[in-house]
């Protein structure tokens, strides 16, 4: 079109200027060709059957505008939860591969590690506090009954280990904990039988109002063991008056697990009038500042949003009287040190907090030390890395060019329309595997880092409601994802971490169910079998010769620069250079899941 048209200097003329631009040409060869448009091959053959369109959501995603920037919340999932977006240098877009500058600052989904590093959050006076009521804890008379032998007994039998003075016994029965009416009775709506090992022993714990360490596998009823503490503290404090902030701060890793803590809060806290809200990167700020100017009671956290929300005054932690900081391990792992300690600077010294980790590293060991006082400790089963025996593991020592060709091969060995977790390390690789598996015809979707929070929400219910039973991830859903009845876990591509195999193969064989989690392992992963093997032995598990010889090799160095996945980029069926936009390719017609 003319720049210099004079129509353009007319509003009305809108439809005029639409009627001059030429329609666009289907019929010459190498056009391009709308999707949905299908042209002869002008060769006589028969025409070509359309494929199924792929069909989005209701509303579809949210790609936002304005500002030069994209607004669909694009995360990484590498070392920290922030909200950033942009895929790198000069934008690179999220899902639809829409592009937005990136010259620093502000992010609609928050700061960078940077920014974050370098905020400067008012310092708090806690001269003449308010005392506050935390110790709520009620010995019921058959508790008073138990004898020594018995409590040792008990704990054996469920791998119950504490540490501390003065240590309650463990109950044995939800109405042993004397927890309200309203909190049994939604623990019976979910049909729980008896407590968990960590709630056995932790609620008691923490109803006394002590400090608590809680180490336990994923997977173990950790969420309920501070959950239903929280609410019997909220409800022993005053009233929120106008411009109080929460009385209980939970602090999470990821958004995905944040998300899933609320959940929990609500099908307790709808029973009362105690009030949460979840504050997390990459989804609008607007909603979640008003919540936190209306007054809630517990709020559940990322550390990279609430920063944001601390420093411009959104909301304030000067009433917070308790404190839990779940998957302490995982927030150190992603560099969240820093952020933690600026929050809980603007907490108040006699508050109560829980710490709740899968495994105890050094540097949580530090952490705890420095920000509880005088805690009871209870460790579920081994404080060493430990994989659930619910699991069968079956780790197989296969090339990078076999990986997808076994997958497929093990896809039809076991599904029957169970639910089957696939990991991978990338998310490049998450995309390439997953366009390639709904190219042949298999029902994959995929969740990581770039993925706005929409799109996150809408894979996350279509692979807990059964439509889509396979889905794709990196690890950014290996710790708190808690969907019921996942038949496999696979690890396309072994982890960085011996931590991170744990937690990912835990995602099945939950709350004692049983579990399978294959695990394809490369001469690339050799420094990892001396590890794994011990794992597997401690699990009662079998362990593969073809395992047993990479220890060998790992000590030779022989394969120590061998080529995976993530290093070069690489599937089992060639690298195909995709990186966005897997979850719209459409399923290829031969849906061989089908006919198993």
């Amino acid at each position: 079109m003319n720049p210099y048209d004079s129509r353009y200097s007319d509003p009305a003329s809108f439809h005029a200027r639409r009627r001059s631009i030429p329609p666009p040409s289907l019929g010459g060869r190498g056009d391009a060709v709308p999707y949905g448009v299908f042209r002869s091959n002008g060769l006589g053959s028969a025409p070509v059957v359309p494929v199924p369109p792929f069909v989005p959501p209701p509303g579809g995603f949210s790609v936002g505008r304005g500002s030069g920037r994209v607004g669909n919340g694009h995360v990484s999932d590498r070392k920290y939860d922030i909200g950033r977006i942009g895929g790198g240098r000069g934008g690179g877009g999220g899902v639809h591969g829409f592009r937005g500058s990136r010259r620093g600052g502000r992010h609609d989904g928050g700061s960078s590690r940077d920014d974050l590093n370098n905020i400067t959050l008012p310092k708090q006076s806690f001269k003449n506090l308010v005392p506050f009521e935390k110790n709520f804890y009620v010995e019921c008379p058959a508790l008073r009954a138990m004898s020594e032998q018995e409590v040792v007994h008990y704990r054996a039998s469920r791998e119950i280990t504490v540490h501390g003075h003065d240590v309650p016994k463990p109950v044995r029965m939800f109405h042993e904990a004397n927890f309200p009416d309203y909190c049994l009775e939604v623990i019976a709506n979910l049909g729980f039988a008896e407590p968990t090992p960590i709630q056995a022993q932790g609620w008691p714990m923490a109803m006394k109002g002590r400090d608590l360490i809680g180490i336990a596998e994923t997977g173990s009823g950790k969420t309920l063991a501070y959950l239903l503490p929280a609410l019997v503290h909220v409800n022993a404090q005053p009233r929120l008056a106008h411009g109080d902030g929460p009385i209980v701060l939970v602090l999470a890793p990821t958004r995905e697990l944040a998300i899933q803590i609320q959940e929990e809060a609500l099908k307790f806290g709808s029973r009362t009038n105690i009030r949460s809200t979840c504050i997390y990167g990459g989804a609008p700020k607007g909603p979640q500042i008003r919540e936190l100017r209306r007054g809630v009671e517990i709020v559940i956290a990322t550390p990279g949003r609430l920063i944001d929300m601390l420093e411009a005054q959104h909301t304030n932690l000067q009433r917070v009287t308790y404190l839990v900081l779940d998957e302490a391990d995982r927030m150190l792992d992603m560099g969240f040190e820093p952020q933690i300690r600026k929050i809980v600077d603007q907490i108040r010294p006699d508050r109560q907090t829980l710490l709740w980790s899968a495994t105890w590293p050094r540097e949580v060991e530090t952490l705890a030390r420095q920000f509880l006082h005088n805690p009871y400790k209870v460790i579920i089963g081994s404080p060493n890395l430990k994989a659930n025996q619910s699991i069968n593991q079956v780790v197989e020592v296969v090339t990078d060019m076999e990986k997808y060709h076994r997958l497929i091969r093990l896809l039809k060995e076991v599904m029957d329309g169970s639910r089957i977790l696939i990991f991978m390390e990338t998310k490049k690789g998450c995309d390439q595997v997953t366009r390639q598996m709904r190219m042949d015809g298999w029902p994959a979707l995929s969740i990581h880092g770039d993925k706005n929070q929409a799109e996150r929400d809408w894979v996350l219910a279509e692979f807990k409601s059964g439509r889509s039973p396979i889905m794709t991830a990196t690890d950014v859903a290996a710790r708190g994802l808690d969907v019921k009845d996942i038949k496999c876990v696979i690890n396309y591509d072994f982890p960085s971490s011996l931590e991170d195999y744990v937690h990912r193969i835990g995602r099945t064989g939950r709350a004692g169910a049983k579990g399978t989690a294959y695990t394809f392992f490369t001469h690339a992963n050799a420094k990892f079998a001396r590890d794994l093997i011990k794992i597997l032995q401690d699990a009662g598990q079998d362990v593969s010769p073809a395992l047993s010889a990479m220890v060998r090799s790992a000590g030779s160095g022989q394969y120590g620069s061998g080529g995976s996945f993530r290093a070069r980029g690489r599937g089992g069926y060639g690298n195909r250079g995709l990186t966005s936009g897997s979850n719209s390719i459409p399923l290829g017609s031969k849906r061989p899941w089908q006919y198993l």
